[in-house]
Order: structure tokens, then sequence, then C-alpha cells
């Protein structure tokens, strides 16, 4: 007989309807485990005796997950065993603040063109990061408005590693990301991927509607790129800067960024009343966007690209994807989310309200569609019943029956009725069809993809039949 103990990175959870689970640390989301399994790793606490013969116990010991018992070891205060009696939600996506030094013409967080002056005190962000610990939430991702414009930043940052969980990502514009702020993150131990806002070279000031952004987005990128960190640029794409991003992508590979994601600048409340004939239509976006990926396969490059709602690249394995296809015909089931990322991670907004994601808290606001605030009522509360997790817990068996162009379409078992967002901000209908998608699978674009990435793998193929 032996006593043993959890090594360091690993930390069991139980929630409603997942009761055996374990985080691994800086990992965000949990995997679940066998009862057995679980019961004897909730055995190795360092003070219970077990059986070294065990195959379990050999199992654990051999992969990393416990250790024979040293003089002075003990459980983490992260690694105690929680117990949560609401569902399982492992991230939140938090806007501390809805202020911003730019006043950007398309942001998605504004139901009209006044700018959000909402915030989180210090003491509100102090008590939902309790909360959320006693959730059994792991990770943060940090946004606004712009993040760092907060006043406490860096303690609401503290807070987070001070009751055991950590920032997964960081979306800022740059403007506040110098040397010393670098090196706070590295006191603290957070080393999020930091997504830096950048709209192609020549037109970043105007989406940004500030003088100097483009040159102060660039100089972050490359400061925090030079100290190690990994940066993610967003870049938002309209009919102005199109033609601008295949000499974007090629500058900002060669600087080290990991990954460019370009997103089709859409229908946000904001956006509508600033566009004017610079948004793209959907057709036209996938074409533009064809257009692009030909020209920058043609030759070798590090960076990953992501192109929203239509393709990823991976160039450093000759890959790609196909957004519109979410998951292969033969995985599909009725009791699936209607979206896998609005189901993992709740989206919790400046003034405490909560929403499916945050690019549809303009149009829920505008709507005064209410599901539930953090700041009148525990996130404990919201995450066991209520209307919000009716919302993001909504299946796609309920969308095809509510649904009956999505439920009788061929592609439905491959794309799952499309992004919940595009359909509320295209049709107004929360369970709508999402037009892109429709647009995709109807006009052929998955043939075209495959013709033009035709010496490169598909790794998620549509299925026939």
């Amino acid at each position: 007989m032996n006593r043993y103990i959890l090594n360091q990175n690993i930390a069991l959870r139980s929630w409603q309807l997942v009761p055996y689970a374990y985080y691994i640390k800086g990992i965000r989301n949990a995997k679940g485990l066998k009862k057995d399994e679980f019961e004897i790793l909730l055995k190795c606490d360092g003070k219970t005796e077990l059986d070294e013969t065990s195959p379990l116990v050999k199992h654990f010991t051999e992969n990393g997950f416990i250790s024979p018992i040293k003089n002075g070891n003990e459980l983490s205060k992260w690694q105690r065993y929680l117990d949560c009696d609401n569902r399982y939600f492992p991230a939140i996506n938090w806007m501390i603040t809805g202020k911003c030094n730019y006043n950007c013409l398309h942001c998605f967080n504004a139901a009209d063109n006044a700018p959000s002056m909402n915030g989180w005190t210090l003491e509100e962000a102090k008590k939902l990061t309790k909360q959320a610990q006693e959730c059994g939430i792991n990770a943060f991702t940090v946004t606004g408005g712009e993040p760092m414009v907060h006043r406490d930043f860096f303690e609401i940052i503290k807070s987070i590693y001070a009751n055991g969980m950590y920032v997964d990502e960081l979306n800022t514009n740059g403007y506040f990301l110098d040397k010393a702020a670098l090196d706070k993150f590295r006191e603290i131990g957070c080393n999020p991927l930091i997504k830096i806002s950048f709209d192609g070279l020549g037109h970043h000031d105007w989406l940004r509607n500030r003088k100097g952004a483009e040159t102060d987005a660039l100089h972050a990128i490359r400061l925090c790129i030079e100290n190690g960190f990994t940066v993610k640029a967003q870049t938002n794409v309209h009919r102005l800067n199109v033609d601008s991003m295949l000499s974007t992508a090629y500058m900002l590979d060669e600087m080290g960024v990991e990954e460019m994601r370009i997103i089709r600048t859409t229908e946000s409340p904001r956006w509508k009343q600033n566009a004017g004939d610079s948004c793209m239509e959907i057709e036209e976006y996938y074409q533009r966007m064809l257009e692009f990926t030909e020209s920058y396969i043609k030759t070798p490059h590090q960076m990953k690209i992501d192109i929203w709602q239509f393709l990823t690249l991976f160039p450093q394995m000759r890959s790609y994807r196909m957004r519109p296809i979410e998951f292969a015909r033969s995985e599909y089931r009725d009791s699936m989310p209607v979206c896998r990322g609005n189901r993992g991670m709740v989206a919790v907004a400046a003034d405490g309200n909560v929403y499916p994601c945050m690019q549809m808290s303009g149009y829920y606001s505008a709507k005064n569609d209410y599901l539930g605030n953090v700041k009148m009522e525990s996130l404990r509360s919201i995450l066991q019943k209520g209307k919000y997790l009716n919302e993001v817990c909504a299946t796609l068996g309920d969308l095809s029956g509510k649904n009956e162009k999505c439920a009788k379409c061929l592609y439905f078992r491959h794309c799952g009725g499309g992004c919940r967002a595009l359909a509320l901000a295209l049709t107004g209908d929360k369970f709508g069809v999402d037009p892109a998608k429709c647009t995709f699978f109807r006009n052929g674009w998955y043939g075209r993809i495959t013709e033009t990435l035709c010496e490169w793998k598909n790794i998620m193929p549509m299925e026939v039949g």
C-alpha cells in the first residue's frame, strides 16, 4: 500500500450532467473520466492509502496523473476537488469595460453610435472571479471596449489568477501595450494569446476612427512578438480594404504573427449606420476571399489564415478546413448544441448582462432581450436554470424543429444550421437560416475551394449521401 497525490497540473471537477471530469492546467476545456477512474483519482489526496498494484493506479502513474507522496506534498488550492451544482462551462468571455480610446465604426458591442460607458468596478470584478471559480470556470477571454483602458486592468487580471484560473486570450487594439505592460503580465504569470486588431495596410485608421491607430497596432504586434508573446491579428474586411489583404498577410507573416483572422465586417447595428456601400455581400465576400487564398498559397508561408465562416488554411501542413462544415455528417446528433462555441463560453458584458456570444450583444441590447445579469444575480443561478441556459443549450433538434427549411436541407447535418449570430443579423430570427451557409452550399463553393486547393489536404471533407 502507498499514498498518492495528483500531479500539480491535474484538478478534479464535477458539474450537473458532467459528474466525472478533470482539468489540465493551462488547457481550457475539461476532459471526462469513467466513474471508477474518477473515484481512484479522488483518493489521490496524499492521505489515502492505495494498492500500488492496482491497474488504474499503475495507469495513472505511468501517464503522469499521480505520483507517490513525498514529504510536504499537498494539493494546491486550484487542485482541490470542486463539486459544482451548475451546468458545465469552462470559460468566460468578459468585457471588463465598454469604454474605449477608439470609436470604431463597426463595433458589435454597441446598439447604435453612442459610446458605451459601462464597466466593472474592481470590487464587482473580484466578486465575479470568485463566483467563476466556484462554478468551475477555468479560463477567461478578456475584452472590451478596450480592456486595457480600465484603470484596474492589472488588478482584475491578478484576481483571475488569485482564484486559480487563467487568461487564455486578450482582445486589444494594442494602444496600451508597451514593455512595462508585458513585464507586468510576466510577473503575474499571465501569457495569453494576444489578439490585436489590424484592418489592413493603409485602412486601419479609418475603421478604428483614430489617426495613428495603424502605427500603434503594428508597434504593439512587433513588441509582443519580440518579447515572446503569441499574436493573432484580427482583420475586418470590406470593399474599401479588400485589395490590401494580400500585402497585409505577407507583412504579418514576415513579422512572425501566428494567425491572421479575416472577418467580413458584418451587419452590426453600428456598422449599418456607418458602412455606406462598403459592406460586401456574402457571394462577393466568398469570391474575394477565394482569390486571396489562391494568391496566398502560391508562395510558402508559416502564418495560419482563418477566413471567417469560409476557410481555414494551415500552410505548415498544407491542409485546410472549410468553416461551414461544422462536423462530419456521420457525427451529427440532434442533441448537439446549436453553437458549440456559445455552449462552452459565457459572454459577460460591461453592464453585467450575459449573452450567447459577444457578437450578438448589440442585437439583444437593441431589442431589450434580457437573459440574465451577473451584477444583479449570481453566476451560479444563471448557470443552473433560466433563459440564458435555454438559449445556449438549445440543440440542433430544437433548431430543425423550428426551422423547416434547415430541417429539409441536404446539408444540415454538415453545417448544423450555421452561425446563430449571422442568422440573427441577416434575418432577425435566432432560429432563422444562416444565408451565408445556404449560399456556400447551394452555389458550389465547396467545389470551387477543393479545385483551388487541389494539392492541399482537406481535413473535413463533405460526405455524400
